[in-house]
């Protein structure tokens, strides 16, 4: 099983510029985008805010991987009016290897997800637990 986190961004410039029904829209949007593309079986959750939880059971990281990444370039090519922008970074975390609990997996995925964002956004990124021992 897989999860990942997504944060589509500049969410709140889209609140302060276009006003919070396009906000909201936006959502929607993105969410019909995220259930487009994940299998039948798998599942997407709002987690709060702007962020979104999927749950890929039987997928190991590549394939959770690559979902993320479809729904990353999906999220870019979706035409928005004006000149609103939006796009998607994401975290990948993977059981067993990257966690042996949701609690775990997800924090794992959440900071997966913040180095994508540090790493420039519109990016998906994997948890390495190797490379985070490393660092500690």
């Amino acid at each position: 099983m897989s999860k990942g986190a997504n944060i589509f961004q500049p969410f709140k410039k889209i609140n302060d510029r276009f006003g919070h029904q396009v906000g909201d829209q936006v959502l929607a949007r993105v969410a019909e985008v995220m259930k487009q593309t994940v299998r039948k079986g798998d599942s997407v959750a709002r987690y709060g805010g702007e962020e979104f939880v999927l749950t890929l059971p039987g997928a190991d990281k590549q394939a959770a991987f690559e979902v993320a990444e479809k729904i990353r370039q999906a999220v870019e090519n979706v035409t928005w009016n004006g000149s609103l922008k939006v796009t998607v970074s994401a975290g990948v975390a993977s059981f067993p290897g990257d966690g042996q609990d949701p609690a775990e997996l997800l924090r794992h995925a959440d900071q997966a997800l913040y180095r994508a964002k540090a790493g420039g956004r519109n990016r998906v990124l994997t948890f390495h637990a190797l490379s985070c021992l490393n660092q500690a």
